[in-house]
């Protein structure tokens, strides 16, 4: 039996026209639609298909799930860590200049340089003389237990038995071998500097290899170091900042000297430095510390290097810290009464 032709053509035109309009629905279910919705802050996809030729399933894994663009959404919203304002002595107004007041001292300098700043602590006013580097000798052993402590508040950890007792031995004796140990175990140089930034010194930098006593810095980053030893607004935490401040309360009678010279009154705390430098033969004499001076708290830093001996560095350092402490002391009344 025979299929009648014009039957066949018939029966394919209907085929054709079925697929062409299956065809027809296929583009149209395929076309792509793109929604992006915005719930809550959160950045969600809606993908059904690509005009590209891709796969729905490929489009989909190009697509950011969900949670990955909400965390984006989030981070150019909200910092996930925002930085902290770093600590500084700078105040509003500009430093009272301390050179009239030292003159007497630096009259007897002879090689001598030497650079002074103090802050009072309820004002905020500051005091400088001269802003150069200096070797910082063992003053750098508060900064040394600064870095070691953050260190260890990172790690969520206590000093061990071994680090407090070289940390006491580095700060109340100025013990050497105590602070070689803790200078590698904080990463020397690198360590130091890390810490420095975090602490807001600006101007201080670790010295080379193990000889951690020709670090450089200036007097207005070591007022920032004390500040943040003994100030509010610190990395330090304040179990941290009350450790290193009882350890400068209590350094042995033989180093009590330097910036103590301005006290009248009140608790001293205060680190020292002291270095013969071997190519010169001159003296690096250095104090820094917390004083009360005519009812006024003031951190202190006095740095004096090219000194004949210690006992002249010394004499020096104290000279300046009580004209320092008297002139500034008197400007400030002025200040407050006018």
């Amino acid at each position: 039996m025979h299929e009648n032709p014009r039957a066949r053509r018939r029966g394919r035109s209907r085929r054709e026209q079925r697929r062409r309009r299956r065809a027809r629905r296929r583009r149209i279910a395929w076309t792509t639609t793109s929604v992006v919705v915005l719930i809550g802050g959160a950045t969600t996809y809606a993908i059904t298909g690509s005009d590209s030729g891709e796969s729905s399933a490929s489009a989909r894994a190009k697509a950011p799930s969900a949670p990955a663009v909400s965390a984006r959404a989030k981070a150019r919203e909200v910092p996930a860590d925002p930085p902290k304002p770093l600590p500084s002595p700078t105040p509003a107004q500009k430093p009272f200049d301390l050179g009239p007041a030292l003159a007497p001292v630096t009259a007897l300098f002879g090689d001598n340089r030497m650079s002074v700043a103090i802050l009072d602590v309820e004002s905020g006013a500051m005091a400088t003389y001269g802003h150069d580097a200096f070797d910082t000798a063992s003053i750098v052993k508060v900064d040394i237990l600064a870095a070691l402590l953050l260190q260890a508040q990172d790690q969520g950890r206590r000093l061990s038995t071994e680090e407090r007792a070289q940390s006491a031995a580095m700060i109340q004796k100025s013990d050497n071998d105590s602070t070689s140990a803790l200078w590698t175990r904080i990463g020397s140089a690198p360590g130091l500097d890390a810490a420095n930034e975090r602490l807001g010194l600006l101007q201080t930098h670790g010295g080379k290899g193990t000889v951690w006593g020709i670090t450089q810095t200036t007097a207005e980053d070591q007022i920032r170091l004390l500040q943040s030893v003994f100030g509010d607004k610190s990395p330090l935490s304040e179990a941290s900042r009350a450790y290193i401040q009882d350890l400068m309360r209590h350094v042995v009678g033989s180093q009590t000297w330097g910036v103590s010279a301005a006290a009248d009154s009140g608790t001293i705390a205060l680190k020292n430095g002291w270095l013969k430098r071997t190519q010169t033969k001159k003296w690096d004499v250095n104090s820094i510390g917390r004083i009360q001076h005519e009812g006024r708290v003031y951190l202190m830093a006095v740095l004096l290097n090219g000194c004949s001996t210690q006992e002249v560095g010394i004499s020096i350092v104290e000279q300046a810290s009580r004209a320092s402490a008297t002139a500034f002391s008197r400007k400030l009344r002025e200040k407050s009464t006018t």
